[in-house]
C-alpha cells in the first residue's frame, strides 16, 4: 500500500513537471511568433550609437551625442522639431562606427495638428561629416557622402516621377551629387516605399540592415510586431568610420518629429565575407538601384499658400457655424416678439 501510494505521488509529480515544461514551450512559441523578423545571429547592441530612454541625464554637451537646432530632449524622447513653423534640429553621434555589419531598430512618431497639410519630414544618416548647422535637405546639408534614409511627408513633385506620401527612400551619395528637394529627391534615390507612418496614434518602428552590402529595410507602422518589407537593394558599398545622425526641418507647414528609441546592433561577418579595416576605411560610397534622371522641373506648389486655404477653410466653416447660430437666434427672437404683440392685441 504505502509503494502503490509513493509511486501515485511520484506520478502526479512527473505530470506537473511535464504540464510546466509544456506551458514553458507555449510561452516560447507565443513570443517567437509575435516577433516575425527576429534579430541577425550574433548581434551585439552598440551603446556608443544607440539612443535609449530614459533620457534624463542626458544634457546637450552628451559625450557621444552632440545636439543643435531646435532640438529638445525630455525623458521619453528626442523632438527634433516642434509643431512650427521654419524649424530644424539635428543629433549627431561623435563616435564613428567602425562595424562592417549593422542593423539599426528605431523607434518614432511623427504627429501635429495638421490635417492635410503637414511636413516636411525627417533622415537618418550615415555620413562622412556630423552636419551640426542647418541645411536643406531635411534640416542638413546638401552634397553629403554617405548613406541617407528619408522620410518624407509632404509631396514638393508633381512631374514625371511623383509618388504618394508619407515615402521612406534610401540615397547613396559621395560627395558630389546633390539632393533634389523640390522633386523629393526621386531623380538619385536607389528604392523607396510608401508608408502611412505620420499621424498614427502608437509609435512606428523600422528595421535598418545593412549586412554583406545588401541594404534591407522594415516597418512595422501598426507597433503590433507586424513587419512589411519596405525594399532591398543589393551591391550597397558604404566605408566604415562614417557617423550616425538623425535631422529633420519644417517650413512653412510643421509637424513634431520625435525619435523615442535607436538601437545599433553589430552583426556578425557572414560566411565567405571578408573585412579589411584600412581598405574599408578607403571605399567610396556607391550603390545599385534606379540611376540617376534628368531633373523635370515640376510645377511650383505654392506651399504657403495652401497652407493659408487650409487654415481657411476652417475660418469659412466656423463663420458659417456662427452664422446659423446667429440667424437661428434673430428668428427665434423674432418669433418670441411676434407673440407678445398677438397677446397685446
Amino acid at each position: 500500500g504505502i509503494n502503490a501510494e509513493y509511486g501515485k505521488q511520484w506520478y502526479q509529480r512527473r505530470v506537473r513537471g511535464m504540464k510546466a515544461v509544456v506551458i514553458l514551450l507555449v510561452v516560447l512559441a507565443v513570443i517567437y511568433c509575435k516577433t516575425p523578423l527576429p534579430m541577425e545571429k550574433k548581434v551585439y547592441i552598440r551603446r556608443e550609437h544607440s539612443l535609449i530612454k530614459p533620457y534624463s541625464s542626458m544634457s546637450m554637451d552628451t559625450p557621444m551625442w552632440d545636439y543643435s537646432g531646435s532640438t529638445i530632449v525630455s525623458n521619453n524622447e528626442i523632438r527634433l522639431t516642434p509643431d512650427h513653423q521654419s524649424k530644424s534640429g539635428r543629433v549627431w553621434n561623435t563616435v564613428p562606427l567602425m562595424s562592417r555589419n549593422w542593423e539599426i531598430l528605431m523607434d518614432f512618431k511623427v504627429h501635429g495638428a495638421g490635417r492635410t497639410l503637414y511636413g516636411d519630414g525627417f533622415a537618418l544618416w550615415y555620413s562622412a561629416d556630423r552636419q551640426i548647422m542647418s541645411g536643406p535637405v531635411f534640416g542638413a546639408k546638401n552634397g553629403f557622402k554617405g548613406l541617407a534614409i528619408f522620410f518624407d511627408t509632404y509631396s514638393n513633385h508633381n512631374g514625371e516621377h511623383s509618388h504618394g506620401h508619407p515615402y521612406i527612400s534610401a540615397v547613396v551619395h559621395n560627395g558630389t551629387q546633390n539632393y533634389d528637394h523640390d522633386s523629393d529627391g526621386t531623380h538619385n534615390e536607389m528604392a523607396g516605399c510608401q508608408s502611412s507612418f505620420r499621424g498614427q496614434k502608437q509609435d512606428t518602428f523600422i528595421s535598418i540592415k545593412y549586412i554583406n552590402n545588401v541594404l534591407t529595410v522594415h516597418t512595422d507602422v501598426r507597433g503590433k510586431s507586424k513587419w512589411t518589407k519596405c525594399f532591398e537593394v543589393k551591391n550597397v558599398i558604404l566605408p566604415i568610420g562614417y557617423h550616425l545622425g538623425l535631422s529633420a526641418s519644417t517650413g512653412d507647414l510643421c509637424d513634431n518629429h520625435d525619435v523615442k528609441m535607436m538601437k545599433l546592433y553589430e552583426v556578425d561577418l557572414v560566411e565567405g565575407q571578408t573585412f579589411n579595416v584600412e581598405e574599408a576605411l578607403k571605399l567610396v560610397p556607391s550603390a545599385e538601384g534606379e540611376p540617376d534622371r534628368p531633373h523635370v522641373h515640376p510645377k511650383k506648389k505654392r506651399r504657403f499658400i495652401l497652407c493659408t486655404l487650409d487654415n481657411l477653410l476652417y475660418f469659412i466653416t466656423i463663420v458659417v457655424i456662427l452664422s446659423v447660430i446667429g440667424i437661428g437666434i434673430v428668428v427665434w427672437q423674432k418669433k418670441q416678439e411676434d407673440r407678445r404683440r398677438k397677446r397685446f392685441f
